[in-house]
């Protein structure tokens, strides 16, 4: 006999514990007078003999507040840390990872409509949705044409924790292929500082020298932190 309690089962049980579940108090009252622990118990929708969805709920959210950052710390959490948790299995972290995607891409989709390759704010906070929740080092090049327009973006490298190897010549290669006239190198830190570092300073320099002398002009770097960024144009260190 299948030992899970359902939703259904519950009200079943107790009518009178309607008013306690999420499901009913969200057709009752609307999805904004849920915690978010009430809302992940909706997606989570059976326990366990030994937890309620609501308890496991919580417990997912203990897990996201290990990255400081409430329900929104569902986006930095892997499967094996989903599968770790005791009732969730293959099915429900799939959920759960699904509803983390979904809100990077809403969040994406809303940064890139603020998009200007002008403007070192909205690259960094386009690109941020995405890069900021890496946890090892990701290096990005953007090829713009003669307007500041996206032509193409390339992942260059994944590197550890700490850093992401990079040569100028890997850069150019694919803003020479792809008749860029300039490019945009972004890369994030994972431990959440957009400090620049010796090796980063360094590697603009380069990028700067050669790109002079491919006619590549370098529009910037932007380094990624934790909802912060720095841009070496907009510190004029270019």
């Amino acid at each position: 006999m299948d030992n899970k309690k359902s939703i259904s089962k519950m009200l079943n049980e107790d009518d009178g514990i309607k008013s306690m579940l999420p499901y009913e108090r969200f057709l009752e009252k609307g999805p904004e007078s849920l915690t978010d622990a009430e809302l992940l118990a909706i997606i989570i929708r059976t326990g366990t003999s030994q937890r309620t969805p609501m308890e496991l709920g919580n417990y997912v959210l203990s897990m996201c507040e290990k990255y400081g950052k409430g329900i929104s710390g569902i986006r930095y959490l892997t499967m094996k840390d989903l599968l770790q948790i005791p009732g969730i299995g293959h099915v429900k972290a799939v959920k759960l990872m699904c509803i983390a995607e979904i809100s990077n891409r809403i969040a994406r989709s809303k940064a890139k409509m603020r998009l200007d390759f002008n403007d070192p704010g909205t690259v960094a906070g386009y690109y941020m949705e995405k890069m900021c929740n890496f946890r090892r080092e990701h290096s990005v090049v953007a090829c713009l044409n003669n307007q500041n327009e996206l032509i193409c973006e390339f992942e260059l490298s994944v590197g550890t924790v700490n850093s992401a190897p990079l040569s100028p010549r890997e850069v150019f290669i694919y803003a020479i292929k792809n008749n860029a006239v300039k490019i945009i190198l972004l890369h994030n830190h994972p431990g959440g500082d957009p400090t620049p570092s010796y090796s980063d300073i360094k590697l603009t320099e380069e990028l700067k020298e050669a790109g002079i002398l491919l006619d590549i002009k370098l529009l910037d770097h932007i380094i990624i932190g934790d909802h912060t960024y720095f841009s070496f144009t907009e510190n004029n260190v270019m």
